[in-house]
């Protein structure tokens, strides 16, 4: 998983780098239409299209034969059991080849989650006087070995302002954690004989191609978060910290749910567009 992720990621920083030049709603909007267009071509060559064609014919014929036959409750009551049927099997049709179209649209939004999801954490002072909860809390997640022997180093530029709370028979440590200066930092832990990095951006002057707060162990949740290799074979499952979600500008949501609205939202409106165009039944 950690060879496609990097993959994906190369390709869409090659394909949106002359697209974020405009802005980055832009750049946003225009590859979810993009891949609105690609997964309608990809649904016509998947699907059986002269199924759903003939299917929505017949559910069409049912309902002419209830309008026509009202009065003959047995003939109503039979092309309304068809009517249902053919529902049934409509939904199918669609369904099956929506399946392996999950797979492209969970790496491509993803992708723009974490590029344009989440902003740097705010630049604090160590010197100003801080209450718990006012910094950032890093969390990680792993078995019991991992985490009593965990120790965490913080690069210059951000600064622990608490001890680092091991509960190893929970498999959780916490350490709460203030970004001093703008940057683009890595935090280092150490599991055992493991060494393992988790990225960190702050300040608002700092430009980066993608800012994610979770690193994780699965295949599955890499699927979700692409942006750092999987923690795969050192103890850890999880380590997490929470960004600033994003102002998506000009666009009527923000953070990561208003990027996934307006890829779906985008998506499905340029597909529609196009379904006359690409002749696809759906």
């Amino acid at each position: 998983m950690n060879a496609i992720n990097r993959a994906v990621t190369s390709f869409f920083d090659l394909v949106l780098t002359p697209l974020e030049a405009v802005s980055d709603e832009f750049a946003l909007l225009f590859v979810s239409g993009i891949f609105g267009v690609l997964a309608l071509w990809i649904f016509k060559h998947i699907s059986w299209q002269k199924g759903i064609k003939a299917t929505k014919d017949k559910i069409k014929g049912h309902l002419i034969e209830i309008r026509l036959y009202q009065d003959d409750l047995v003939t109503v009551g039979k092309a309304i059991g068809k009517v249902l049927f053919r529902n049934v099997q409509y939904l199918v049709l669609n369904f099956g080849p929506f399946v392996p179209l999950a797979i492209p649209f969970a790496l491509v939004a993803a992708q723009m989650v974490v590029r344009y999801g989440f902003e740097p954490v705010p630049i604090q002072q160590a010197d100003v006087e801080l209450l718990a909860g006012d910094g950032l809390t890093l969390e990680v997640v792993g078995d019991r070995d991992a985490i009593e022997g965990l120790e965490i180093v913080f690069p210059e530029g951000l600064a622990a302002v608490s001890p680092v709370a091991r509960i190893p028979r929970q498999g959780r440590a916490f350490v709460e954690f203030i970004a001093e200066q703008p940057g683009e930092y890595e935090i280092v832990l150490t599991a055992g004989d493991k060494t393992i990095l988790k990225t960190i951006v702050a300040g608002d002057e700092v430009s980066v191609r993608s800012m994610q707060p979770e690193r994780v162990s699965s295949a599955l949740e890499a699927i979700l978060w692409p942006a750092e290799d999987t923690l795969s074979g050192t103890g850890l499952e999880k380590i997490s910290f929470v960004y600033p979600e994003s102002d998506l500008g000009w666009l009527p949501l923000s953070g990561p749910l208003g990027v996934l609205a307006a890829f779906v939202l985008a998506s499905m409106i340029v597909g529609f567009i196009f379904l006359k165009p690409l002749g696809v039944q759906i």
